[in-house]
């Protein structure tokens, strides 16, 4: 691939399908009888899925089928893996060596070894014999090998060392800090294979819920057309502005990121289109590389998909699929509009020609833009009243007559697409480029919205489980597919609405084909990543990263943050960001939340979670393996490594916002209400812009060295505000810990009160300390202190604490303290809010020095580069 980017080719779209079929869906394609019964297999796998998620799931299929599904997708996805991906380059790529069918079926047995053994496993209380020992073991190497096929060798290196460690953690060869007493084999097979605690564990479990129907649904919607329509309108919008193309690239993968969940192909599919085009305006090769790669990187952090992490969430931190996508909402916008600015501001500094001879007006297409999403959401919104008041009408039969509305809705904007050619893909190499005109071809896709709204309604209106109301868009899909082409034969007054029909079906198949395939990659890591996970909870080896990071952090949390991301991106040089994501999460989100709880700082674990995920996607970018930059350099023919830079540097507010969200939890809008919300969405927008335009060295005119570095530290203040409030008012008061329980009573209900508590460590001995907040609810002193299950034993001015009962809401956190040691554990400080003035005060004088900055650099900027945002 390297040596393709090298040399400055770029690949021809044969080549650059086949680099995609390589990394997401398997570069062996066998032809007859063989290619058939793979077909076959990836519809029944899809068609498995589809019924799986459905409301009739516990009719159509027997109980333990459910109850074993993780066992059965993780078979078809090993089986699939050994026919689809070549075990090294000069393996065959057009039949399947007979080494790879035995391994196929040996591997897909293996996976449902607790199908068929259920009773035998369920009897000896889920503890492998010697038998099962040997078949899971058998297991893990198959599934390490695929895994190597599908997903690259570090995957499969990463699981068997963590493996290895299970069993020899108690060699001189481990380092004392993390050395424990080793497993048997029976043991540790038992827990990785046999119980629900390794690879059939909680990833996999989102992996057959939910991620399967979300990567068929986009399948499905990009077979329907909706990618081809996505990039058009983004082109028609956005394609005649000063760096159009670019622009045009980021807000069609950001659409696009909705269809994919795969960086590489994002950027192959919007990519072969947007980069040549980039180029006829003024990018170079590695420029227009570079804004594909940030683009279809960061369509993973859009909501409401996330690439696979926003199911993993739901399980991992314990709150609602919408909690998530509400807190991952904001950073996700705003940093695709500094995406399309730093875009801007490279078109401007260069003064790059415009395509096309149309005058467009940035205000006036980003107004409309604007316009056209609040009235999609105000739609997906608003739908819920007529569907209250029709089920109100007709309880019994209000879904049927919903899903024939929706179905009326769907033939009405089909007649409005049937008035319009069916838009074709346009050859961005042609000596004239007609860029499209969204007034004449938006009715050609108006119906590819209706499944999306359905997805958005039943997520957030009725908060049905994801897998449900993917299951509901994709069956609407499913009968798009079938008769959008005889329909519009029919409307158009053609008479081959046979042939359409029949062309309908061909894609319907193809769909569920690729969905299946894409699953692949998906289901192996996602079930190897479980290995490692396993490992953390059989050996304990979590309790001991924290011991180590805290170690070579000195404590510090910013150092230790900017290890755990150097951590995500090490190992998503070689992982894809689902696997990635599990694998730092399980290791790292609790020590981030025990750290910071030593510092002073309470992080919520969503927080951590994006933080590790932020940095996850990064690693798609980063050189020397960022596989996007690779695909991105062999479309346009530049240099791959030099792509990875520049789109790391076009990626920067991505790796600034996780940092910043740790900090300040407004931007994840965690308790905060719609007004506030609002103002954080307009500062935070104005803020990373600034910051866009402080990193760029531009913001009218070309930036001084002292103006650069002004914006940044005012992006930092708009970002930051109570670091600067904190520092004139302090948040809170010291009170003495033996006054705790009547500054306890005379506190305000609502607020909260913080406690350091400092004792001996249960395992170690050594005294450390956590900081425990106290939210203050009704009543006097002795029924707040009683609700929050604390035991003090008050001995003068020091006030010693018992072990807190089981059930209290503290007992979690102060489980690690050794309560009966020599050494008491003391409440060592108590804090109470202060009186404080509002934060957003701070945001005044930070916006006077922008109008500043501003001012001057208006003062001294060309007549010509003014208003040079059409």
């Amino acid at each position: 691939m390297s040596d393709n980017s090298s040399k400055g080719r770029a690949l021809s779209e044969a080549e650059l399908q086949e680099l995609v079929a390589a990394t997401d869906s398997g570069a062996r394609s066998p032809a007859g009888a063989v290619g058939t019964f793979l077909a076959v297999l990836a519809v029944v796998w899809s068609v498995f899925q589809v019924v799986l998620a459905s409301p009739l799931a516990n009719v159509l299929l027997p109980g333990d089928v459910i109850n074993n599904s993780r066992q059965i997708h993780l078979a078809f996805a090993i089986f699939l893996a050994f026919c689809a991906y070549p075990a090294l380059k000069s393996s065959p790529r057009h039949y399947i060596p007979i080494q790879d069918w035995i391994m196929a079926v040996a591997g897909a047995f293996i996976a449902l070894y607790g199908y068929f053994f259920y009773q035998k496993i369920v009897d000896s209380g889920g503890l492998a014999d010697d038998m099962d020992k040997w078949f899971a073991l058998a297991g893990l190497i198959l599934l390490f090998e695929a895994a190597r096929r599908a997903l690259g060798p570090a995957m499969a290196i990463i699981a068997t060392i963590f493996l290895l460690y299970v069993f020899f953690g108690s060699s001189e060869w481990v380092p004392d800090v993390i050395r424990w007493k080793g497993a048997s084999l029976k043991k540790a097979m038992s827990h990785m294979w046999i119980t629900s605690e390794g690879v059939f564990g909680i990833a996999l479990g989102v992996s057959t819920k939910f991620v399967f129907l979300f990567v068929l649904f986009g399948a499905l919607l990009d077979k329907a057309g909706a990618g081809n329509y996505f990039i058009k309108m983004a082109f028609g919008a956005l394609g005649h502005l000063r760096g159009g193309p670019a622009k045009a690239a980021v807000v069609g993968s950001a659409a696009t990121g909705l269809i994919s969940g795969s960086s590489i192909a994002n950027v192959v599919t919007t990519g072969t289109f947007t980069i040549p085009l980039m180029k006829r305006v003024g990018f170079s090769s590695e420029q227009a590389g570079a804004v594909e790669v940030a683009s279809s990187v960061n369509g993973q952090i859009m909501p409401p998909v996330m690439g696979a992490a926003a199911f993993l969430m739901v399980e991992y931190v314990g709150i609602s699929y919408v909690e998530v996508i509400t807190h991952a909402f904001l950073p996700a916008i705003i940093s695709y509009m500094a995406l399309v600015y730093i875009v801007h501001l490279e078109a401007v500094k260069r003064n790059m020609p415009t395509l096309g001879n149309r005058v467009v007006s940035m205000g006036k297409t980003i107004g409309g833009m604007a316009l056209f999403f609040a009235g999609f959401a105000a739609l997906c919104y608003g739908v819920q009243y007529p569907v209250k008041w029709i089920v109100g009408m007709v309880p019994a039969g209000a879904g049927w007559l919903l899903a024939a509305l929706v179905f009326v809705a769907y033939v009405v904007l089909l007649r409005l697409a049937a008035q319009v050619p069916d838009l074709e893909p346009d050859d961005p190499n042609a000596e004239h480029v007609e860029l499209p005109v969204v007034a004449e071809i938006y009715k050609a896709g108006l119906y590819y919205l209706l499944p999306i709204i359905v997805l958005v309604y039943f997520l957030m209106i009725e908060q049905k489980s994801p897998g449900l109301s993917a299951f509901w868009a994709t069956m609407l899909l499913f009968a798009i597919l079938l008769t959008q082409r005889p329909l519009k034969a029919m409307f158009r007054g053609q008479s081959d609405t046979a042939n359409a029909f029949r062309d309908g079906v061909a894609d319907l198949i193809q769909g569920l084909i690729d969905g299946a395939r894409n699953m692949i990659g998906i289901g192996l890591a996602t079930a190897t990543a479980g290995v490692i996970v396993g490992t953390v909870t059989l050996t304990g080896v979590g309790q001991v990263m924290a011991d180590l990071v805290e170690f070579l952090s000195g404590g510090n949390l910013i150092l230790m943050l900017i290890m755990v991301g150097l951590l995500s991106l090490v190992l998503g040089m070689g992982l894809p960001t689902t696997a990635n994501y599990i694998v730092v999460s399980s290791l790292m989100a609790g020590v981030v939340v025990e750290l910071g709880a030593q510092s002073g700082l309470i992080v919520p674990l969503i927080a951590v979670h994006l933080f590790v995920f932020y940095f996850g996607i990064m690693a798609d970018v980063t050189p020397p393996v960022g596989l996007a930059s690779f695909a991105a350099a062999a479309v346009s023919g530049g240099d791959a490594i030099r792509t990875g830079f520049i789109g790391f540097f076009y990626s920067l507010r991505t790796v600034a916002l996780p940092f910043v969200f740790i900090f300040n939890t407004d931007l994840l809008l965690i308790d905060v209400g719609w007004a506030k919300g609002i103002l954080i969405f307009v500062v935070a927008t104005i803020a990373i812009l600034v910051f866009t335009a402080g990193t760029m060295g531009w913001f009218i005119t070309r930036s001084r060295i002292y103006e650069s570095v002004a914006l940044v530290l005012i992006a930092f203040v708009l970002f930051r505000p109570d670091y600067v409030m904190n520092r004139i008012q302090p948040p809170f008061q010291s009170i003495a810990p033996a006054a705790f329980e009547q500054a306890l009573g005379e506190a305000a209900e609502g607020s909260d009160m913080r406690l350091v508590v400092s004792g001996p460590d249960f395992d170690t001995g050594e005294v450390k300390e956590t900081t425990l907040v106290v939210p203050i609810g009704p009543g006097g002193a002795a029924e707040r202190l009683e609700a929050t299950g604390l035991l003090l034993l008050p001995e003068g001015d020091v006030v010693k604490m018992d072990e807190p009962s089981f059930s209290s809401p503290f007992a979690e956190t102060l489980q690690s303290f050794d309560f009966y040691a020599d050494d008491p554990v003391t409440l060592k400080s108590v804090q109470a809010a202060a009186s404080q003035l509002p934060k957003e005060l701070v945001f005044i004088p930070a916006l006077a020095l922008l109008a500043l900055i501003a001012f001057l650099q208006n003062a001294r900027a060309p007549r010509e580069e003014e208003g040079v945002v059409a």
